[in-house]
């Protein structure tokens, strides 16, 4: 499993959403880890202490291309599900089909946010 983390710059709590191996591949084939370049070594307070972690930092222009790739990324795979589920899926079946799609949803909420400023991917 991975966790990709977003971050408060005064020590507001974090969210990951954690994700499996083969989604967080799925996401670099989609250049996912080309958006904001490199994560920068960054020092920010969490949890009443002073931390460096590798960030990337949401500004407006890479949260706005963050939005955009989550955005696209959804509306392509609510298509593919849609096709591989048809009229009667098992419960099971609807599960383990929409688990991509619904961590896009979790991912642009996110970025969405405006409390969080930087952005860890691991």
């Amino acid at each position: 499993m991975f966790d990709i983390s977003f971050y408060s710059a005064n020590g507001e709590p974090s969210n990951s959403v954690r994700i499996t191996a083969a989604t967080y591949e799925w996401l670099a084939k989609l250049d996912f880890a080309k958006i904001g370049g490199e994560s920068i070594d960054t020092e920010i307070y969490i949890d009443e202490e002073n931390v460096i972690l590798p960030l990337v930092e949401l500004n407006r222009d890479i949260r706005q291309q963050f939005k955009k790739f989550f955005s696209e990324s959804i509306v392509s795979e609510s298509d593919a599900v849609l096709t591989k589920l048809g009229d009667y899926p098992s419960k099971e079946q609807y599960q383990e089909e929409t688990y991509r799609l619904r961590k896009l949803l979790e991912l642009l909420k996110c970025v969405e946010n405006e409390n969080y400023h930087y952005l860890q991917r691991i």
